[in-house]
C-alpha cells in the first residue's frame, strides 16, 4: 500500500467517531471525494452519500460502509471527579482496566485512564471475575471542580490508541471496524473515476450508527434506492488460537476479501462477486451467514421493496478491542474486487 493511502487510512482511524458523533470523519470523507464525486450529500442522520454518475444506462450500485466506532459515554461524575460510563456499542468490560481513553468534551479532548483496584487489593475470589463496566471509573487526573466544569453527562469516549504497522504487511489500530471500509469505499470511487467510470451510477455511502443497529444504513438505503447494493464490513478472522473453525469457518488474514453467502445475501449478487474475483485473479474466501448479518446488509436488503444485496468483508483479529488487526493486502484486494 502506497504511503499516501496509508496516511489517509491512518487519518480515518485516528479521527474519533463514537456512535452518534461521526461528524469529523464525515468531513474527511467529503474532503477526500470532493474532487472525484459528481455529487455529495449528507443526510439528517449524518451519513455521507457520494455519487459518481455512470456512462450509460445500467444498474446503480451502492457501496455501504459505516463510519462509527464503539466507545463509552459519561453517565455520572462523582464528587471526587471520577467518571462513570456506559457502553456505546459492543464494548467488552474485560479489556478496559488500565486503558487510556479520550474523553471528548465541548472544550476539547481530555486524556483519561480506566481505573481499577490493583491486583494486590483485590480479594482472591474477586480476581476470578471480570469487573463489570458499572464498577469501572475513568480518572482524568484533575481536581473534581475542574472535571465538573469541563465534562458533561453524555460526552463520548473513545480508545486512546492509534494506527501502527507491524509484522508482514499487518496493521493494528482501534476501529478498523469499519473505518477500513470507509477507506475502501473512497478508493473504489477514485479508481472507478480514473478508469473512466462504471456504466451505471456508483454511490459510496459512509453510514452512521451501525454499532447500535445499522440505523444509518436504513435511512441511506431508503434515500439512495440503488438497484444493487454491497455492504462492506469486517469479519472474524479465525487464524489464531482458541477459535473453533468448525463453528466459525476458516477465515485467514492475508488470504483476501471474504464473500458472504446466506439468506441476507442475494444469490445473484453473490455469484457475480465470486465470478469477478475469479476472472480478475483476486484471492477470496467464503463465509456462511445462516441468519441476518450484524452489518449494514441486514437493513439494506429489506429496504423499500427489497434491494439485491451482497456483503464483502476483510478478516479482522480481535474485533471490538483497541488492538484490531488486519492485513493491508486484504484491503487492496477488496478494492480490486469491488
Amino acid at each position: 500500500m502506497k504511503n499516501k493511502q496509508v496516511k489517509f487510512l491512518k487519518q480515518l482511524l485516528e479521527t474519533p467517531s463514537a456512535t452518534g458523533t461521526e461528524i469529523a470523519v464525515a468531513e474527511l470523507v467529503r474532503e477526500r471525494l470532493a474532487g472525484t464525486a459528481d455529487e455529495i450529500q449528507t443526510d439528517v442522520m449524518g451519513s455521507v452519500h457520494a455519487r459518481l454518475s455512470g456512462t450509460g444506462v445500467a444498474p446503480s450500485l451502492m457501496l455501504s460502509a459505516h463510519m462509527d466506532e464503539i466507545g463509552l459515554m459519561v453517565t455520572y461524575i462523582s464528587d471526587e471527579g471520577f467518571l462513570s460510563v456506559a457502553s456505546l456499542g459492543g464494548v467488552d468490560a474485560a479489556i478496559l482496566p488500565g486503558m487510556r481513553v479520550d474523553v471528548h468534551t465541548a472544550s476539547g479532548t481530555l486524556r483519561g485512564i480506566v481505573g481499577r483496584k490493583p491486583i494486590h487489593l483485590i480479594e482472591p475470589d474477586e480476581r476470578k471475575t471480570v469487573t463489570p463496566l458499572s464498577s469501572l471509573v475513568i480518572d482524568l487526573g484533575m481536581k473534581p471542580k475542574r472535571v465538573k466544569k469541563l465534562v458533561s453527562v453524555g460526552d463520548p469516549i473513545t480508545f486512546g490508541v492509534g494506527f501502527e504497522r507491524f509484522g508482514d504487511d499487518m496493521a493494528v489500530s482501534k476501529c478498523f471496524d469499519d473505518k477500513c471500509g470507509v477507506w475502501i469505499a473512497c478508493r473504489v470511487m477514485e479508481k472507478l473515476a480514473l478508469a473512466g467510470r462504471a456504466p451505471g451510477d456508483f454511490i459510496a455511502v459512509a453510514t452512521t450508527q451501525e454499532e447500535i443497529g445499522t440505523r444509518g444504513a436504513m435511512t441511506s438505503a431508503h434515500a439512495v434506492n440503488p438497484d444493487v447494493a454491497l455492504a462492506f464490513d469486517v469479519t472474524h478472522a479465525t487464524d489464531y488460537p482458541g477459535i473453533d473453525k468448525t463453528k466459525y469457518g476458516k477465515i485467514v488474514c492475508g488470504a483476501g476479501p471474504v464473500i458472504a453467502r446466506g439468506p441476507n445475501i442475494n444469490p445473484v449478487v453473490f455469484e457475480r462477486l465470486v465470478a469477478a474475483a475469479e476472472a480478475e485473479g483476486v484471492p477470496y474466501q467464503l463465509e456462511a451467514e445462516p441468519s441476518v448479518t450484524g452489518t449494514d446488509a441486514r437493513a439494506i436488503q429489506v429496504t423499500r421493496g427489497g434491494i439485491p444485496t451482497g456483503l464483502v468483508s476483510v478478516p479482522l483479529r480481535y474485533m471490538h478491542t483497541p488492538t484490531e488487526v488486519v492485513c493491508l493486502r486484504d484491503l487492496e484486494a477488496t478494492v480490486r474486487l469491488i
